[in-house]
């Protein structure tokens, strides 16, 4: 190499890059300014957005995996788990969000419609349950494309959010989310409350709603009998941890956003806590509980965007 030649980038370890590499790797994606409002839809203190993950057979297929045992779990979120959670949904009257991969519509397409016919929202969540961060680019787009196509024909209304699968944002998906026109995402974790994003620095008018494991079942209740992955929490303890969470929000008059899996949440033991958050939640004056489209659209509208 010449003393004038710029070394590659690409061959460099982290503590060596210069400090522009690290500088576009951290703005490319960003959370800007707070859409936060002042108050709620009605005068609301504390805004509450519930929401599942529909994963269903997809999360076994996404791997290109065929045991029949392995979909048999997937298969109890639609067979068993989504009747109960309409059920308890409807008895108080909430309306939630569900996340539905585009194959899981397509093995469950009256599941969808009978969602949307109850007030429900439905919101992208992939083809195949796929890691976007291992696609390249040309075939994100045409998925995550694909898959509001796909949402749009069989539920008959055109998804205007997003939530990665696995919450795996890559580098591209905003770009796309914003080709699409969407509302919002809800994959990211750099606030408790809605936020704009950032694209390379500039404002896009794009709502995040973010998550966080810490208000997801999931890191309390998978498991895998092939792996080290053998949760223990008992459902009381995870009420503890989701009140407590709802708890700080409505003291900041802020939002708690809540994602779950019906395959998981949908148990026996599990949806009686579901049920007990619910009342306790609803025995809250000034709580507006509403899908995430509708709480991206309030904030965005309050924010002037």
């Amino acid at each position: 190499m010449s003393p004038t030649a710029k070394p590659d980038t690409k061959e460099l370890e982290p503590w060596q890059w210069p400090d522009e590499r690290w500088q576009a790797i951290v703005d490319k994606v960003r959370a800007g300014r707070s859409l936060k409002p002042e108050s709620w839809k009605g005068g609301a203190k504390c805004a509450v957005a519930i929401s599942f993950d529909s994963d269903h057979e997809t999360s076994t297929l996404r791997w290109g995996h065929t045991s029949p045992g392995k979909l048999s779990q997937g298969q109890y979120g639609g067979r068993v788990a989504i009747p109960r959670i309409r059920k308890l949904l409807a008895k108080y009257d909430v309306k939630a969000s569900f996340f539905v991969p585009a194959v899981v519509a397509k093995i469950h397409p009256d599941e969808q419609r009978g969602l949307v016919d109850e007030g429900h929202e439905i919101g992208i969540h992939g083809w195949i349950h796929e890691l976007n961060s291992q696609l390249p680019p040309a075939d994100e787009r045409d998925l995550m494309m694909r898959a509001a196509d796909v949402l749009e024909k069989i539920s008959g209304k055109r998804p205007v959010g997003v939530r990665t699968a696995s919450w795996d944002f890559s580098d591209h998906t905003l770009a796309i989310a914003r080709e699409m026109g969407l509302l919002y995402d809800s994959s990211l974790m750099a606030d408790d409350e809605p936020y704009e994003l950032l694209e390379e620095g500039k404002p896009t008018g794009m709502v995040e709603l973010p998550v966080e494991w810490i208000r997801d079942d999931a890191v309390y209740f998978n498991m895998d009998r092939f792996s080290a992955l053998r949760p223990y929490t008992p459902p009381s303890g995870v009420l503890e941890v989701f009140k407590a969470e709802f708890d700080g929000a409505y003291a900041e008059g802020g939002l708690f956003l809540l994602t779950m899996h019906p395959h998981m949440i949908g148990h026996r033991s599990r949806i009686a806590l579901l049920e007990r958050l619910i009342e306790y939640i609803q025995g809250h004056d000034g709580v507006w509980i509403a899908t995430h489209a509708e709480v991206a659209q309030y904030c965005k509208d309050s924010a002037g965007l």
